[in-house]
């Protein structure tokens, strides 16, 4: 690629923009991260500059994998595979291997975008895996769809999650509230890793009702959701009056809550990330929601996001 046609090219791609009455948003092709979402101009995602890249995975889609896997080993019907590592400061594999990908546009209208990619063997993933997640605003605020299929001749091992930041408007988390749809948290060791899980009742861990954050420090998995009409939620209420949700249906049953206390200052604390999961940190290795694709299967999820 000639420096000529490098001008005016953003870290995170090609920028696709998408809006419904007084929402937009914003889908990179660069992870087909959501790189912006705001209604009536007040972000419901925490937001990263066009002419940077993201920091902390912002929006971006995790396939194959969620969350840690331990020094980047799985064993997959009897045959070890490695992974490079991502995070060497905890000897893991973060996040798969789709975020820093380039995505391929596939439909864009006015109110939605649809971008795929290609996931093709490698040494550590010998598999075929096609994904095509579709962003649409309506009524009800955003909608995510996600298809990602085995177009292989072998099975292969599989999870997907998300990663929005949800906004505090400006001010730090400390001053927010949070509610979360969860009764149960992991437990991690010092690399972020699985140890166990607990009841979260009468722990600081515990959002099932809206409850003020204040200085803690979250980067936790959570399970055994509780679901309303078949959506379980997790909410930031800001000082602004203002209350940025997702939401995920049954195709997911783990949040992962972040605090994002490891970002660039001007970020820390200003976004609570809140990532549905198909399968728990480290579920290579130890199956805990781990999906197997049979040659031909596909596996569809859904989650959204609004201003409340």
């Amino acid at each position: 690629m000639t420096q000529s046609s490098l001008a005016g090219l953003a870290p995170s791609g090609e920028q696709f923009r998408i809006s419904f009455g007084a929402q937009v948003a914003t889908v990179a092709e660069v992870g087909a991260a959501v790189r912006e979402y705001r209604v009536g101009g007040r972000d419901v995602f925490q937001t990263y500059d066009e002419a940077t890249f993201s920091s902390g995975y912002h929006g971006a889609v995790l396939v194959p994998w969620p969350n840690r896997l331990a020094d980047g080993r799985y064993t997959f019907d009897g045959e070890n595979f490695q992974v490079p590592i991502s995070e060497p400061s905890r000897m893991t594999a973060l996040h798969g291997l789709s975020p820093w990908r380039p995505w391929t546009l596939l439909a864009h209208e006015n109110d939605h975008v649809e971008l795929g990619l290609s996931l093709l063997p490698s040494p550590g993933y010998p598999f075929f895996l096609d994904t095509v997640v579709d962003y649409t605003l309506g009524a009800d605020g955003l909608r995510v769809t996600t298809t990602s299929s085995n177009v292989g001749d072998r099975a292969c091992p599989y999870g997907i999650a998300f990663h929005p930041y949800l906004s505090a408007g400006g001010a730090l988390l400390d001053d927010c509230t949070v509610a979360l749809d969860a009764r149960r948290r992991f437990t991690t060791d010092d690399r972020l890793l699985p140890t166990g899980e607990e009841d979260v009742t009468g722990t600081a861990f515990d959002f099932r009702e809206p409850r003020k954050l204040g200085p803690l420090v979250v980067d936790d998995a959570f399970t055994d959701v509780a679901r309303t009409d078949r959506l379980a939620w997790v909410k930031l209420g800001a000082p602004d009056g203002h209350t940025a949700a997702i939401w995920m249906d049954d195709s997911c049953d783990y949040w992962q809550l972040c605090t994002g206390d490891m970002l660039p200052s001007r970020l820390a604390r200003r976004g609570l990330a809140a990532e549905p999961m198909t399968a728990a940190p480290n579920a290579f290795q130890t199956g805990r929601g781990l999906l197997r694709l049979e040659p031909g299967e596909h596996v569809t999820t859904t989650w959204g996001a609004c201003l409340q």
